[in-house]
């Protein structure tokens, strides 16, 4: 990762944390009911998970109480518009910003000398059924202040209320609950600490429950796609909800989704493209195992390309040069199908969401596309960090300087 910590490209907008803000951290942790970090030192993102914390507990989720019930922290005004790096959700981000854009006075405010705890509340207590995932729908966001500083502010002004009540401003009793109070919390009088709920709707949206489902709405007819086979096979048992249930390995997915128009593929146009050039470099390399250069000069020198790609095996060849080899043939005769020339991962790779989608779902379906074959690497990176670091690390060194270069070219 040093590499990737170099180039700016591995979690490099985090907030380090600590001093006062770790003790407030680890009262957050309590009040969400679990146990703080022993860490005096830790960096946290946009909605306050940590990279350390999560390693010294062994939990990457270690902000969720379940599946069902994620949290998230705020101790710094700094968290506005950072970047969510371990998303449970992939709306986690777009919720971060409302409760910004909702609150951020009085965030400022408050994280003078408190933090928030965030609940994410979608009324559901836990998962029971993999197409438990449908009954997301309007989360409910709730703040609650550490030390409950919202209701000391209430008895302050309770205390100050009686304080003026007859001759109690001579009882010596309430001076000493007043002044304990202020040193403790300081002038509650004026601060505005009223965090009112929030509220989200969702729309199509990806999660990690039941090992990752994409759930797909605003379209023709509801699709609930499964990353896990496990609970696909559970899923497909149901006969109480109208939804197509795809498993994410399934090529009958694709020929579904090109036909709700939420994909398309016209390799006339894709060959010409920047894109185009980047997957197939990746197929090459792939498909290259003696290497006596680095991939950077191997990819980006025709004359060497030439030389290694005349060095693979046919079927390697074949499959490396498919795309170029199907126009050829389709230029002769309308004959041939894509399928029996081109890649199979190399096709998938090749599509994207359909231009007429809403912005708020391209996003998504790009997710979607690039879990189906991560063939380009820049897209990995960009829609799928977790799942790119993971596989940045099974690459030979040579092809991660490639990588890096491809990406922080396009930055």
């Amino acid at each position: 990762m040093q590499k990737l910590k170099q180039a700016n490209l591995y979690r490099s907008e985090l907030i380090p944390i600590s001093g006062k803000l770790v003790e407030r951290y680890n009262k957050c942790l309590a009040k969400l009911g679990f146990m703080p970090t022993k860490l005096t030192s830790f960096s946290i993102d946009g909605i306050g998970w940590s990279p350390e914390i999560a390693e010294e507990k062994k939990n990457l989720h270690y902000l969720n109480n379940g599946e069902a019930n994620p949290h998230a922290i705020i101790i710094s005004p700094l968290q506005k518009g950072k970047p969510v790096y371990l998303p449970f959700h992939t709306f986690d981000r777009e919720m971060m910003q409302q409760v910004f854009k909702t609150h951020e006075a009085k965030i400022n405010n408050i994280t003078r000398d408190s933090a928030i705890c965030i609940d994410f509340d979608q009324n559901i207590d836990a998962f029971y059924e993999p197409l438990d995932v449908l009954k997301y729908n309007v989360v409910n966001i709730n703040f609650h202040l550490i030390d409950n500083l919202d209701r000391v502010k209430k008895e302050q002004l309770e205390l100050i209320h009686k304080f003026k009540q007859g001759n109690n401003f001579i009882d010596e009793t309430i001076h000493a609950e007043l002044l304990e109070s202020a040193k403790k919390y300081g002038d509650l009088r004026h601060r505005d600490l009223d965090l009112h709920e929030v509220q989200f709707t969702t729309s199509s949206f990806y999660t990690k429950a039941f090992g990752g489902v994409y759930v797909l709405r605003d379209f023709i007819k509801e699709i609930v796609v499964f990353e896990d086979k496990k609970w696909h096979k559970e899923a497909i048992k149901d006969t109480t909800h109208d939804v197509l249930i795809y498993h994410i390995s399934q090529p009958e997915l694709m020929d579904r989704l090109r036909d709700h128009i939420i994909i398309e593929c016209d390799l006339e146009i894709e060959v010409k493209t920047e894109r185009y050039q980047r997957i197939k470099k990746f197929v090459f390399a792939e498909a290259i195992t003696n290497s006596q250069h680095s991939f950077t000069v191997i990819l980006n020198d025709k004359v060497l390309s030439k030389s290694y790609l005349n060095k693979l095996d046919i079927e390697d060849r074949k499959r490396v040069m498919s795309v170029e080899r199907y126009l050829e043939k389709l230029e002769v005769s309308n004959e041939y199908k894509i399928a029996d020339i081109v890649d199979l991962k190399f096709f998938e790779a090749l599509h994207k969401p359909h231009s007429s989608l809403d912005p708020k779902h391209q996003d998504l379906i790009w997710k979607l596309l690039i879990n189906v074959s991560a063939k380009d690497v820049l897209f990995l990176y960009w829609y799928d960090k977790e799942q790119f670091y993971k596989t940045y690390e099974t690459w030979d060194d040579s092809l991660k300087e490639w990588v890096i270069l491809e990406i922080s070219n396009n930055i």
